[in-house]
């Protein structure tokens, strides 16, 4: 088995996208540390995967709280011993107009998607430097590296995941640890408003299942990837957006405007 006696800490262990990993990483003899807010859905996972032979420990933690946030390291240490890979996958979507954004939730999604998972690396990297092993995985996504108008405060939080990965790769080139940025492209999941989806049907935008990406980030998680992109033609996209992003401009122009259609009934 690939993940065989790994121990993996999975934020966002309870959504869509985590559940559909941590099922898969189970399956492949990952130990798993299941962390996310809704203590019965992640208590439920944990049964499910302890009574189909796995091993797993649901740790609820709100992780906008930088005190249950900075023991949530202990905690995962004590429930399955040294974490080997830390997943954070954790996150919040936001469709709007930037002027229509309310400042507690852009506030709350930077934290989120951004902040927390730049704290989780900070406190377990140590103990995986200690070690010379271990893994730092950030799920991102395509809007990371495509700027996708009203999606302007989730796209930056994604852009900083990105560039994190990135230069946290670099600085720990000698030290045994890796470092996975995975990007995925629009996924079906309970983060979506109504007005993303008639929004996706509008522009026809590929949508994958919670199953589909959670069988590539798993497999990214293996080999290791440095980075993973999921879904063609957008992979296409993310090369020619980092070569000639004002084309890209331009052949965005028209969804755009369908775009905001949608935007302004979601703000």
């Amino acid at each position: 088995m690939q993940h065989q006696q790994r121990r993996i800490l999975i934020t966002g262990a309870a959504g869509g996208i985590g559940r559909e990993t941590a099922l898969r990483l189970a399956d492949q003899g990952a130990q798993l540390a299941l962390v996310g807010r809704n203590a019965d859905a992640l208590r439920g996972l944990a049964a499910e995967i302890t009574a189909g032979g796995g091993t797993a420990q649901a740790l609820p933690t709100d992780l906008l709280d930088a005190s249950a946030r900075a023991g949530l390291p202990e905690r995962a240490r004590v429930a399955l011993g040294e974490i080997d890979v830390l997943v954070n996958l954790a996150g919040v979507l936001s469709f709007c107009r930037i002027e229509d954004e309310d400042p507690d939730r852009l506030d709350m999604l930077l934290r989120l998607n951004l902040l927390a998972p730049m704290d989780l690396a900070r406190m377990i990297l140590p103990a995986m430097i200690a070690r010379k092993q271990g893994q730092i995985v950030n799920v991102g996504s395509t809007l990371g590296s495509i700027g996708f108008a009203y999606f302007s405060a989730y796209s930056a939080s994604k852009f900083g995941l990105r560039g994190f990965s990135e230069a946290l790769r670099r600085e720990l080139h000698d030290t045994g640890v890796s470092v996975t940025y995975i990007a995925p492209r629009a996924v079906r999941t309970p983060l979506n408003s109504a007005a993303i989806y008639r929004m996706a049907e509008a522009v026809k935008m590929n949508i994958d299942s919670p199953e589909r990406v959670a069988k590539w980030i798993v497999a990214a998680i293996a080999q290791p990837a440095k980075d993973a992109y999921l879904g063609f033609p957008e992979s296409l996209f993310v090369r020619i957006n980092a070569v000639v992003p004002r084309l890209v401009d331009a052949a965005l122009k028209g969804q755009n405007r369908m775009m905001e259609r949608f935007a302004r009934v979601s703000g």
